[in-house]
């Protein structure tokens, strides 16, 4: 390059013209032309994009957002003031004081309300229906009547079967009278023997002809007392099936009416067998076992009575055994073929320690509650506690251990706790206050009233492992 340039000089201070050509690039020799460059696919600079976008979209998926944070604060300046560093946040609870009291453990089953008694009402003569005495939907009384039916052709056959009985007694009076006679003439030899033998039977067939005629006039007098259909039982009569006017028949198979008895009534439900043994102690103990029955919704506390029988099979499709229960129903509130729940009062616990179920929690290895600890001025801060779980009872579980009468457990807000949370209690203080040890009385240990409804009515209650 350097020799270029001295050249150009030595030219101009000559006045030499100088040259107009440029020497190839090759003529140097120590040049050499370069090999023409390979062509790239288009697809290989594609490839390169893809991979490039894919290492981005992980590393922005898998590398946390605080650390992206501490990356960009270490490259870029830092402009403004520095944030402010917060406190650890207070978390809002709600809690309940656990309390002492008694718990009613109870078993739960699915049931159908049966009638004790269901009677079609079916006629046992042939005839035209003149009267129905009694309306739709009606409560009868049993022998109360109910219907009747044309009597007019049974009172035609009873006057026949009168006059008969009337014609043969004239008959066997006159074969008595000759009977007499005959014995009579047989002691003067008048008379065979054979004559006075067949006379004595024609007086005993006129007495066996007097007894067909007083047994078809008894069977007319049935018959006219099957005219008039009375209440075989007492209890609800249904919608009425055949109406006056028509002629029924004692071989029909739709009958006139349905009474089923309301009052008693049984409900029959079913338990799992595994309760079985539980139910059979307090039968063998021969004191009652009182069994309550809600709607189907469990909502509706509908009769209160008392277990009948438990059947003596258990059914192998469903594992499961038959009860039935009696109820005086005197409300009518139970109907038949209704579907409710029933439970079965099976023991109670005493003096034990109760909280609600929302409190408890299940852990890897145990369940726990969280108890809400301090007051009087300290913060409030969340302690876990492990407990060991009784028999669960609706919305109520009891606690074996690891809690005391009058902790505040939390019930609400659970979710964003740890041990030693600060926290603070919406509605009210952490404190149990001084009635928190005191039994609340039976009416809160009797599992749910009316209105109320436990937690699952499908299944019976359960004691945790």
């Amino acid at each position: 390059m350097i020799s270029k340039i001295l050249e150009a000089q030595r030219h101009t201070s000559t006045g030499e013209a100088a040259p107009t050509a440029r020497e190839p690039r090759h003529a140097d020799p120590l040049r050499q032309p370069l090999a023409p460059r390979p062509k790239r696919h288009a697809w290989t600079g594609l490839l390169g994009w893809l991979i490039f976008a894919a290492v981005a979209g992980a590393a922005y998926y898998y590398v946390p957002l605080e650390t992206w944070k501490t990356l960009l604060a270490k490259v870029l300046p830092a402009s403004g003031p520095a944030p402010e560093v917060k406190g650890p946040k207070v978390i809002p609870v709600v809690t309940s004081a656990a309390r002492k009291g008694d718990m009613d453990i109870y078993l739960n089953g699915l049931g159908t309300v049966t009638a004790l008694y269901t009677v079609t009402l079916h006629t046992r003569v042939d005839g035209e229906l003149i009267h129905v005495g009694f309306t739709e939907g009606q409560m009868v009384k049993k022998g109360e009547l109910l219907a009747e039916i044309d009597p007019r052709p049974f009172e035609v056959q009873l006057t026949q079967g009168q006059g008969t009985l009337m014609k043969d007694e004239a008959a066997l009076k006159i074969a008595q009278l000759d009977m007499d006679r005959y014995e009579r003439l047989l002691g003067s030899k008048s008379v065979t023997q054979q004559q006075v033998d067949a006379q004595v039977a024609l007086v005993k067939q006129a007495k066996g002809a007097l007894k067909t005629d007083q047994g078809l006039i008894d069977n007319t007098k049935l018959q006219l007392e099957y005219c008039r259909i009375m209440a075989p039982i007492s209890g609800r009569i249904g919608l009425r099936m055949v109406d006056p006017g028509n002629i029924i028949h004692a071989n029909d198979l739709t009958g006139l009416a349905v009474i089923t008895q309301l009052q008693p009534i049984t409900v029959v439900f079913t338990i799992p067998q595994d309760d079985i043994a539980r139910v059979q102690k307090r039968v063998n103990t021969g004191e009652p076992i009182e069994i309550e029955v809600y709607d189907r919704d469990f909502r509706n506390h509908l009769a209160t009575g008392k277990l009948m029988a438990l059947d003596n099979q258990v059914d192998s499709t469903t594992g499961t055994v038959r009860l039935k229960a009696k109820f005086e129903n005197r409300d009518n509130l139970l109907f038949p073929n209704q579907f409710v729940n029933a439970r079965l009062l099976i023991g109670s616990q005493r003096d034990v320690v109760i909280v609600p179920t929302a409190a408890v929690q299940q852990g890897p290895d145990s369940k726990f509650v969280y108890v809400v600890e301090g007051g009087s001025g300290a913060e409030l801060t969340a302690a876990l506690r492990k407990v060991t779980l009784g028999p669960t009872e609706g919305d109520q579980v009891v606690i074996a251990s690891g809690l005391a009468a009058g902790d505040a457990v939390v019930v609400d807000g659970i979710d964003k706790l740890q041990p030693g949370t600060k926290v603070t209690v919406r509605g009210g203080s952490a404190g149990a206050g001084p009635d928190a040890k005191a039994d609340r009385g039976p009416s809160e240990e009797r599992g749910p009233a009316a209105g109320d409804k436990p937690a699952d009515h499908r299944s019976h209650s359960q004691t945790s492992p």
